[in-house]
């Protein structure tokens, strides 16, 4: 079977590896037409490492990503909310990792390249559209800087897009669907060169969400040799006129440095971090309406193509990995492809749509709205008397429930995560 990917992000090598594992030569087209490695950090969930593991790649994910070993929740001022384990730390057989979007990709391709042959991903090629009939998909390109030969069209039987959230794929099957939902809040994305924080492994989440919130946590450790921590930033600023839909538009850090100040935690200097930072980009916060239909008889959406998600949960990217998992099952068992495609729609829409729905709240991060609300946004005394740790608890257990994720042995009379001033040395 010619299988044609198209997009050569995280989801679409992916895929080209799972496929392969299946015994298909899929090639990949890419409008980029050099892939480096770009971006800021990005979460593998437990889920996402497994899928790695299976890939034979976990030894390589490792040695460019870290551990995550905490997940710990604050006010505005520095005052612990909940906290909870990750990945092997909470009993999951596997692990959570922090790594960097670019270095992910830029393994994945190395593996693609080793393992399907140099001629498999085509660069430069930029989608414009396709035409399907009933014996296969005739897919059309324009060069893009391509540094070497360009097809003008291609013939495959199946054809995947996962093209992103400016997808030419999408875009042709949902016109309407060219404008992206816009949350109303800018993103500042960033990273700083700094000494390891706290566990070495915890990811922060900082502020009210009235103001502004920052996600903080380390990617990648002794950054070429410096023996200092890569660490990667997310501030979310409210009320901000929407951004041009680029994640290399730079940003001014000087315009959210001060957002933080009043943030006192003893392990960290936010203001001076963010002060620091080595590059700063800006993006709006926007996704995608859920779709109702993915597959199209030989032509099928995946990734962010098809349910591109708000960044919350660190769900985005480990969803695509699934999807690959899936599609390459379904056509390696099912003879007709068609059907092959809409029982991977079956199986996959209805659980990434509703992370697509549940992230348009607040996710896991509604506990800050919460003790934010319940105490007008002032200091707290005694943080049970505002949040109670069990409500804050089965929040989090309800959303990893709803991302595929149940809590190992998990036992609904039992805590899950934890409060330094309550569970003190856990």
């Amino acid at each position: 079977m010619d299988i044609a990917i198209i997009g050569a992000g995280i989801g679409g090598l992916t895929l080209a590896l799972r496929l392969h594992q299946k015994g298909f030569r899929p090639r990949v087209y890419e409008s980029t037409a050099e892939l480096r490695p770009l971006g800021v950090g990005v979460v593998s969930q437990p889920y996402g490492t497994r899928e790695m593991t299976e890939l034979g790649l976990l030894d390589e994910l490792n040695a460019v990503s870290v551990d995550a070993i905490e997940s710990v929740y604050y006010n505005q001022y520095g005052q612990e909310i909940y906290g909870e384990r990750c990945g092997t730390h909470m009993g999951y057989p596997h692990g959570q990792r922090f790594i960097h979007r670019g270095i992910w990709q830029m393994l994945l391709y190395k593996a693609v390249i080793e393992r399907l042959g140099p001629d498999s991903v085509v660069l430069g090629a930029r989608a414009t559209g396709f035409t399907e009939d009933a014996n296969g998909v005739t897919v059309r390109f324009r060069p893009n800087h391509a540094t070497q030969p360009v097809p003008a069209e291609i013939r495959a039987d199946v054809v995947i897009g996962i093209d992103g959230i400016k997808s030419a794929i999408r875009e042709q099957l949902y016109p309407e669907s060219s404008k992206p939902h816009f949350s109303g809040i800018t993103l500042w994305r960033g990273v700083t060169l700094m000494k390891p924080f706290k566990t070495g492994g915890t990811i922060l989440h900082i502020g009210a969400p009235s103001q502004g919130s920052l996600i903080v946590y380390p990617i990648h450790d002794d950054w070429e040799g410096t023996g200092l921590t890569l660490t990667n930033w997310i501030v979310e600023q409210n009320d901000r006129a929407e951004s041009i839909e680029d994640w290399n538009q730079k940003g001014d850090i000087a315009e959210i440095a001060h957002m933080f100040d009043e943030c006192k935690l003893d392990f960290l200097d936010v203001g001076e971090m963010l002060r620091n930072a080595r590059e700063v980009y800006l993006f709006p916060l926007i996704d995608h309406d859920p779709l109702d239909r993915w597959a199209f008889g030989r032509v099928a959406l995946m990734g962010d193509a098809a349910h591109a998600m708000y960044p919350r949960g660190g769900n985005g990217a480990c969803q695509a990995l699934v999807d690959a998992r899936v599609i390459a099952e379904k056509l390696s068992t099912i003879d007709d492809p068609v059907e092959a495609l809409q029982r991977y729609e079956q199986e996959r829409l209805p659980i990434a749509n509703r992370i697509v729905l549940a992230n348009r709240g607040d996710g896991p991060e509604v506990v800050r709205r919460i003790v934010e609300e319940r105490t007008q946004g002032q200091r707290f005394d005694d943080i049970e008397k505002v949040l109670p740790f069990a409500e804050a608890d089965s929040i989090f257990k309800e959303y990893h429930r709803l991302a595929g994720m149940k809590r190992p042995n998990e036992n609904p009379n039992e805590p899950s995560g934890f409060r330094s001033v309550f569970f003190a040395g856990t």
